[in-house]
């Protein structure tokens, strides 16, 4: 016979048990539209720096002042602007800047003869990014970054797997930091998926039509911002669940999750 004391023990183990799947709840809807404006400003920061790199790169510029390029959204779209941070840290110096056209694949780069200096988005973006990927652990493949404004000033820094084979697209594998408003200390490291997987389309002329894709989340319960990302950016456009031990998060095309519940078995 169980002594009182355990059999009190674990009429309190049960409770508590009760207790915890009870507290078992999904995102609010202020979670889930987070998670989709940041994806969304993800893809539009990526989709800005490919088309003004395509741009800039036709210029056949030199090597020596190009560093980095960073996005920033202004009212009259994304400017993307490429150079480096000074010896003692304290400028980023911009040798070419990239003005959105009419339209978002559209942009009129102007070459700086005298490298304008900022001490405010872009030198902060700068030093996060310099800071985030000197401890982010990659495997041996290129990676695409980005910089993109938090709350209280501070800044997000996405690592991303980038495209190798034209449309192959990869991802997982990526990490989000959160750096201080002067973008010098990390306040957050967060995995966001744990391994790098790849996406292929079926090709055209197949039987079948792809409506979707599926992925099961390892690392953490919740749809990540860099999922909304992938389904932004990859063609051909189609929604993806994500699985997670107790809910499928159903992201559109447009980037909207729909929560519902599930168990993982």
């Amino acid at each position: 016979m169980l002594h009182r004391t355990a059999l009190l023990a674990a009429s309190l183990l049960h409770s508590a048990v009760l207790v915890r799947a009870q507290q078992i709840t999904g995102l609010s809807d202020a979670e889930l539209h987070g998670i989709t404006e940041r994806g969304r400003m993800l893809a539009e920061y990526d989709a800005a720096a490919w088309h003004a790199s395509d741009v800039v790169m036709a210029l056949k510029p030199g090597t020596k002042n190009l560093g980095r390029y960073i996005a920033k959204k202004t009212d009259a779209g994304w400017v993307v602007v490429f150079g480096q941070l000074n010896e003692p840290k304290d400028r980023f110096l911009i040798a070419y800047e990239a003005i959105p056209g009419k339209n978002p694949a559209e942009y009129h780069v102007e070459k700086l003869d005298q490298p304008k200096e900022d001490a405010a988005f872009f030198l902060f973006a700068a030093k996060a990014i310099e800071v985030a990927l000197a401890v982010f652990q990659p495997e041996k493949r290129p990676y695409n970054v980005a910089a993109l404004p938090a709350s209280s000033n501070q800044i997000y820094v996405y690592i991303v797997p980038a495209p190798t084979v034209a449309g192959v697209y990869p991802y997982g594998g990526d990490t989000r930091f959160l750096m201080s408003a002067d973008g010098g200390a990390i306040v957050e490291n967060r995995r966001l998926h744990k391994f790098i997987l790849e996406f292929k389309a079926p090709p055209k002329k197949a039987k079948q039509t792809l409506e979707g894709g599926f992925h099961v989340h390892v690392l953490s319960n919740v749809p990540e911002d860099t999922d909304v990302f992938y389904v932004l950016s990859r063609k051909p456009t189609v929604p993806e669940v994500v699985a997670t031990d107790h809910f499928l998060y159903i992201i559109s095309t447009n980037g909207t999750i729909k929560e519902e519940p599930w168990k993982r078995k």
